[in-house]
């Protein structure tokens, strides 16, 4: 108990002690305690609208009196098609045709044993030529018929090809008949009605894309570069909910009445299914011009106010420029550099 008593009589009455293994940069004053100049600063809100990030116009590839029209406007697109056309006279065309192909099918048949019918007559009349017991007239007419039997069954193949090329050509124009927009997305604007005649290349609707939003927004060259110097995602607001966001693009072109650039934002992780008009607020600091001088260590007496260099002692005139909270700002000074330490006021 005496040593114990003896040490912590030590401690109390040695404070400039340094205790073995204990950082010195515990024992410091903290940063945030001391009184810094600081680079000049202003903090800006850039507000925006939010708006769909993509949209597409739905026209149609064929011609067509519209059968139905399954959605409508401020609907999502679901399995269903967006506009059907009446498919009657492509449905009359399509059996047409495959009706010619089984045509062409029994044609084919008895074109197959025709032919082989007159190669096995060919082989006996030539057989009979060499044996000398038919003449060379009976010959050639039997090759000239075989020859013309192949012909018309080659011809018929040909045929067949052409109308189940034809066959698909139709089949794809019925799908075209059935107008399809990306599924989950809202129906904008539309023009069409059931009973109308289309044409194609006709706009028939607009749909858009609101799972995700995107912000328009024109910045300045300062602007830019304190957005760019954000990390990859950034935290926003919308609607005065936290978002992340991240820069899209940028668009070089510089416009001369504004001095602007056009850079479009996109809304990451959006909750739940979005709307255009969304009011988007990003938070920026950008540098000002001048420095910050915390207010405690400012001395005024008779509207003059000044500061004390920690280091040198030396007492310097400020010009003030404004206030931001619990700094003044003042005009630059070689004298004072950003990080330099200050006295309290009062303090010598």
């Amino acid at each position: 108990m005496r040593y114990i008593a003896f040490f912590l009589m030590f401690v109390l009455f040695c404070p400039a002690v340094t205790v073995a293994g204990v950082d010195s940069k515990y024992l410091s004053v903290p940063a945030e305690d001391r009184l810094l100049i600081r680079r000049a600063s202003k903090d800006i809100r850039l507000i925006g609208y939010a708006r769909k990030e993509r949209s597409m116009t739905v026209s149609s590839e064929v011609p067509g009196r519209v059968f139905s029209v399954n959605y409508d406007v401020g609907q999502a697109v679901g399995k269903k098609p967006f506009i059907e056309i009446e498919p009657t006279f492509i449905d009359l065309e399509i059996e047409k045709t495959e009706q010619f192909i089984k045509k062409l099918d029994i044609a084919l048949k008895g074109m197959q044993v025709r032919v082989a019918y007159l190669e096995k007559e060919f082989l006996r009349v030539d057989t009979l030529y060499r044996r000398e017991r038919a003449t060379g007239v009976k010959r050639d007419a039997a090759a000239q018929e075989l020859e013309q039997a192949r012909l018309e069954l080659d011809s018929t193949v040909q045929e067949r090809a052409v109308q189940k090329t034809v066959l698909r050509e139709l089949s794809e124009r019925k799908l075209r008949h059935n107008i399809s927009a990306p599924r989950g997305w809202i129906v904008t604007k539309r023009m069409v009605e059931p009973g109308e005649v289309i044409q194609p290349g006709t706009p028939l609707a607009e749909v858009s894309d609101y799972s995700g939003l995107v912000v328009p927004l024109s910045v300045s060259s300062e602007e830019l570069s304190a957005i760019k110097s954000l990390a990859e995602e950034f935290d926003a607001e919308l609607e005065g909910v936290p978002v992340k966001a991240s820069l899209k693009w940028i668009n070089p072109e510089f416009d001369e009445k504004t001095r602007k650039l056009n850079v479009e934002l996109v809304i990451r992780d959006l909750h739940g299914q979005g709307r255009g008009g969304l009011m988007f607020v990003l938070p920026l600091r950008l540098r000002s011009e001048g420095l910050f001088i915390p207010k405690t260590a400012v001395t005024n007496r008779y509207e003059n106010p000044t500061v004390t260099v920690k280091e040198t002692g030396e007492v310097v005139k400020l010009m003030p420029l404004g206030e931001s909270g619990d700094f003044l700002r003042v005009a630059a000074d070689k004298r004072l550099v950003p990080g330099t330490e200050l006295l309290a006021a009062g303090q010598k």
